[in-house]
């Protein structure tokens, strides 16, 4: 008699037989226009080596010498021994174990955010980080528990930390940026019309000094009144700052955290700009006490710890100790340190803003449409153009005339920027400036008249 037990389906889809997996199936994230943009950007910046690139916002190896890692390596051992007393062996494993999961160089970050942005925290509320993106991440993993919480940025707003909040199926919200940075009182609205249609407001994601990618930057006004809204509203503020020191004009602003009285703000930072990039150090302040079910206090820092140990586990020890040297042979000062730097990013800018209004002098710019905003400092400018600054344009650029910049639509999450493109003069010589804006401007001009018809 035959079997006429019931079997399940065996049948193996096509793709899955051949070892392929359907796009469709995996975190929705993979698909997302922004994670695409980057890395067409790094495509064509890798197919044109050739082309004046205003595009990457890094700095500048200038400075940069192999040998100065040796001598920072030194200058911390020399550190733990000279100053904390500690043994050889004791110096050995801080060098090559895993170490602690909060970070090694901790006490030595807090030294130099008191000396250096008038920030004082214990050291207990630092956490050292791989690289500021890990201190994003942390941060938006422990704070965003409920499908309702909602983080409010910026539009335009820095991709890495709305592209980590897609991984991470955060709701996003932009509020409208303006000259002079995120309105505290637009932020105001957002909050509540969020609230309004059943969201919960949980954090805002600011860059309060010349920011990536417009180069706003908000008044000291600006700043307490959004402080004020935030202890108001009950909304942390994750206030990233890594173009602080770099001031073309008038003086360095308080940070959001120095002026923080209700320990809204969690601080994140990093050394890729102020010290070295390849080192990937960056950090998180997190001095905001949490209670647990049964009244226990703990620091919010001690909390990204969990995380983190669950995720790279740890900072790389050389990196903090490269670091670490560097904070100690400045005294632990790291802005005085860096007044070479801060001379030098200035003269960049002052040259770019010099080179556009020698090639678009006002009336030029009122007849093709062309204008810019002029940042009192950072590495990036925005100039608006009378066609659409899209990947198009930008490989018809690189090709035909030599010259890169990043497209503005990649940073608005509600649409626009589509006439916009970033410059970044921070990784240039006067003399690349002076030719690139040369060739971008062949380029605006060529296209504002094909644009016109």
């Amino acid at each position: 008699m035959a079997d006429t037990t019931p079997t399940a389906d065996t049948t193996i889809p096509a793709n899955t037989a051949s070892g392929a997996l359907d796009l469709g199936e995996l975190h929705g994230s993979l698909t997302d226009p922004v994670l695409d943009a980057m890395n067409f950007l790094n495509e064509v910046v890798a197919r044109f080596p050739d082309a004046i690139s205003f595009a990457p916002g890094r700095p500048s190896e200038g400075t940069f010498e192999p040998e100065d890692l040796a001598r920072h390596l030194r200058s911390y051992s020399d550190h733990l021994e000279q100053e904390r007393g500690w043994s050889r062996d004791q110096v050995r494993t801080q060098l090559f174990q895993y170490g602690r999961t909060n970070g090694v160089i901790h006490d030595l970050i807090a030294r130099t955010l008191a000396n250096d942005e008038d920030i004082h925290v214990s050291p207990e509320s630092v956490v050292v980080t791989t690289g500021c993106q890990e201190a994003m991440l942390l941060s938006l993993r422990a704070l965003f528990a409920r499908p309702e919480d909602t983080l409010l940025v910026s539009s335009p707003c820095y991709v890495g930390v709305t592209g980590a909040a897609r991984l991470l199926d955060i709701a996003v919200r932009p509020v409208a940026e303006g000259a002079a940075g995120p309105d505290p009182d637009a932020i105001l609205a957002a909050v509540r019309e969020s609230r309004a249609e059943g969201g919960r407001p949980r954090a805002l994601y600011v860059v309060p000094d010349f920011a990536n990618p417009s180069g706003a930057s908000m008044t000291v006004a600006a700043r307490e009144r959004l402080l004020e809204i935030a202890v108001q509203e009950d909304l942390l503020v994750l206030e990233d700052d890594p173009y602080g020191f770099f001031v073309r004009e008038g003086s360095a602003r308080p940070t959001l955290k120095a002026l923080d009285r209700g320990r809204r703000v969690l601080h994140l930072g990093s050394f890729s700009k102020t010290a070295l990039p390849g080192a990937r150090v960056g950090y998180v302040v997190a001095d905001q006490e949490v209670v647990g079910p049964t009244g226990e206090r703990t620091l919010l820092a001690d909390q990204l710890s969990k995380i983190k140990s669950m995720t790279t586990v740890n900072t790389s020890a050389i990196s903090q100790a490269v670091i670490g040297g560097l904070l100690v042979e400045s005294g632990y000062k790291l802005r005085e340190a860096n007044a070479a730097a801060i001379d030098y990013y200035r003269g960049n800018l002052n040259a770019l803003l010099a080179e556009l209004e020698r090639h678009f002098p006002a009336e030029r710019r009122q007849e093709l449409g062309v204008e810019w905003n002029r940042p009192d400092g950072g590495f990036f400018l925005v100039v608006r153009v009378p066609f659409v600054a899209d990947a198009k344009a930008l490989e018809r650029s690189a090709r035909t005339y030599g010259v890169l910049w990043t497209p503005m639509g990649d940073f608005y999450l509600d649409g626009g920027g589509d006439h916009q493109l970033r410059l970044s003069c921070s990784a240039l010589s006067m003399a690349e400036i002076t030719e690139g804006i040369g060739r971008l401007a062949a380029f605006i001009t060529e296209q504002a008249a094909e644009a016109a018809g």
